[in-house]
């Protein structure tokens, strides 16, 4: 079985020219990608295509599906999305296989799905959940830029606070807004729904009364988190919903595949072959 990794994210160099060329963040600076939210040193060699496919050799990874983050403001600035869609898939078909690519929130022929921040699905798609599952893509949601941080926030507020809210917020806004409006569409939510798990106890407390369980069609994938959020996870939505994702390049893959691997081989199977395999077709 080929082993997968929904969660990775490539800059090409399209997308790293259009934001050297920019004149205000986001943008490229001498080795520093520069944001609204602050600067972060930026590796173009973490987004080289030989690098890249040897890291998934490293891994044990065949499979990589690759998007455009929306934290690099890409939805507030479109043009930066044209440029990945229009150049990435010249990197996909030189991988040989080895790579997928979400589009930049659309809808397009030759990608897997689309990208979008969890604002986005907050606010509203639109048509393009109906044109997504008509495709037969995928809707993958991923943290956005994030808010204004408090006086005195320690620089890991965004990702820890922030994006985690975001996405619940995302994830119980589609499951009562949305879902059922969309049955027939393959949606992964990043991070684990930002820990939705551990909200599910207080939603039958709190919440109508029907079962909290994912709607069908609904993933988790697993990036950034350890064994207990993982066990927490499986517990709650069951191994069938949960798809392996690393968020490469923006943190080490090596913490999230020994996570995974203290589960058994029997989820590790589940989780990173048959559940992608079977979300991606």
């Amino acid at each position: 079985m080929r082993r997968f990794d929904v969660h990775q994210h490539l800059v090409p160099p399209a997308v790293q020219a259009a934001l050297r060329a920019r004149n205000e963040p986001p943008r490229l600076r001498a080795g520093t990608l520069e944001l609204r939210e602050g600067a972060f040193a930026f590796d173009a060699r973490a987004h080289d295509l030989g690098a890249r496919v040897a890291l998934l050799d490293r891994d044990g990874i065949d499979v990589a599906v690759v998007s455009l983050p929306p934290t690099l403001e890409t939805e507030e600035h479109p043009e930066l999305g044209r440029a990945y869609d229009e150049s990435v898939l010249e990197t996909v078909s030189a991988a040989g296989g080895r790579l997928r690519a979400l589009a930049a929130g659309r809808c397009l022929p030759g990608f897997a799905g689309a990208c979008v921040s969890a604002g986005a699905l907050v606010a509203g798609l639109g048509e393009l959940p109906r044109e997504l599952a008509a495709a037969g893509q995928v809707l993958f949601v991923h943290p956005g830029p994030p808010s204004p941080p408090p006086a005195g926030a320690p620089p890991w507020w965004a990702p820890v606070v922030d994006y985690t809210s975001q996405m619940q917020a995302a994830y119980f806004g589609w499951t009562a807004r949305d879902a059922e409006r969309h049955p027939d569409l393959r949606i992964v939510f990043a991070i684990l729904a930002g820990g939705a798990a551990f909200q599910l106890e207080r939603l039958r407390a709190r919440g109508p009364a029907r079962d909290p369980a994912p709607p069908d069609g609904v993933y988790f994938d697993t990036a950034c988190y350890g064994r207990r959020a993982l066990a927490l996870a499986l517990e709650a939505f069951g191994p069938e919903r949960l798809v392996y994702g690393s968020d490469v390049p923006v943190v080490d893959s090596r913490t999230s595949l020994q996570a995974m691997a203290g589960l058994g081989e029997a989820v590790v199977a589940t989780v990173s072959s048959r559940n992608p395999a079977r979300l991606f077709r």
